[in-house]
């Protein structure tokens, strides 16, 4: 396992890290012995959040007692200085430890929404207040808009930011993450499968660990997960191989989708999975979840050409910052069951 310094922490993280949001989708007992076996294996760094059903829970029943061998980041989504304040000490008590090393503001994406967490009442306060009484060592933040996350941090105090950072992704080479480098904020990339989108699995993960970031964030819950996620990272990635990485991620970002989630579909297809997934879905085909997917989705895809309040102009397409055209994009996927 790599460890790489963790910005100005003083601690030596490892470049890949736990990711917990998907544990409760799996037997207790299963989750444990991945967590345990991490840790075992020199993974020192977990990530989840408040918002990931008992996420938060499965970790405190399952490696609590092993406090001192790993770096444990949780997220707020709460957006009020109280309901943050509640929301923190409530994952204290859930993760059975008396500090959390890293509280993120969770899932950042409109300009209305950071100005409320970073008021006088707001959730930024509470992170503070809990960093000063010793709860918390680092704030961070989360988000998708990689140009916002920029602007932000050069603006206010954070230690951390969270973003995505995959083959279908690479928007945060541009801007992003050489500011948070300039700054030696630590830099955490998440998602490298999208999801579950992503394959060839190894190039997936390859991707972000040849970037400049100090861990990655792998959802896993189980040993084989692990096993899986560690092989792709036991050869460093050379120059060349560096330099082909880069030019399959700009190749399959061409769709554009931060995944920002302004886009609201009346027929509650889920459009940043269908933009992300496009060009892998065509050059590479999809693991057995992105196909659970579109098999499950199928009819809603098909009903988009039909839609009538979006004849004229998209609905999607009217609230999307990017100006991406969904529509034509929803309507090709279909083409994808033949």
């Amino acid at each position: 396992m790599q460890y790489r310094e963790f910005g100005k922490s003083g601690y030596r993280v490892s470049a890949l890290g736990f990711g917990a949001m998907n544990l409760p989708g799996v037997p207790f007992e299963q989750a444990k012995e991945a967590l345990n076996y991490a840790l075992d294996q020199g993974i020192n760094y977990i990530d989840t959040a408040a918002a990931y059903r008992n996420s938060e829970e499965i970790i405190g029943e399952s490696i609590a007692h092993r406090r001192s061998e790993y770096f444990l980041a949780t997220k707020t989504g709460e957006r009020s200085y109280a309901a943050a304040k509640e929301q923190i000490d409530r994952s204290l008590m859930r993760m059975k430890t008396d500090h959390i090393d890293l509280i993120q503001l969770h899932y950042v994406n409109y300009v209305h929404e950071f100005q409320t967490l970073m008021g006088e009442d707001g959730a930024y306060r509470a992170a503070q207040e809990a960093r000063d009484a010793g709860k918390v060592r680092y704030i961070g933040i989360t988000g998708h808009r990689p140009e916002l996350l920029a602007k932000w941090i050069a603006k206010y105090d954070f230690d951390q930011v969270l973003f995505h950072l995959n083959l279908a992704q690479p928007f945060a080479l541009d801007e992003l993450i050489p500011a948070l480098a300039e700054r030696n904020m630590m830099r955490v990339a998440m998602k490298p499968l999208s999801g579950g989108f992503i394959q060839p699995i190894d190039k997936a993960i390859r991707f972000p660990y040849s970037q400049d970031v100090h861990t990655i964030i792998s959802g896993m819950v189980s040993v084989a997960e692990v096993k899986e996620n560690m092989a792709a990272m036991e050869q460093d990635v050379a120059a060349e191989e560096k330099l082909e990485l880069e030019q399959l991620a700009r190749q399959l970002g061409e769709h554009n989708c931060r995944r920002c989630n302004y886009c609201s579909c009346p027929l509650e297809i889920p459009i940043p999975d269908v933009m992300i997934s496009s060009m892998i879905r065509e050059k590479f085909g999809l693991l057995p979840k992105g196909d659970g997917f579109y098999q499950k989705h199928k009819e809603k895809l098909f009903s988009c050409a039909d839609y009538e309040p979006c004849r004229e102009k998209p609905l999607c397409e009217e609230k999307c910052p990017y100006h991406l055209p969904m529509s034509t994009v929803i309507r090709e996927s279909t083409s994808y069951f033949g």
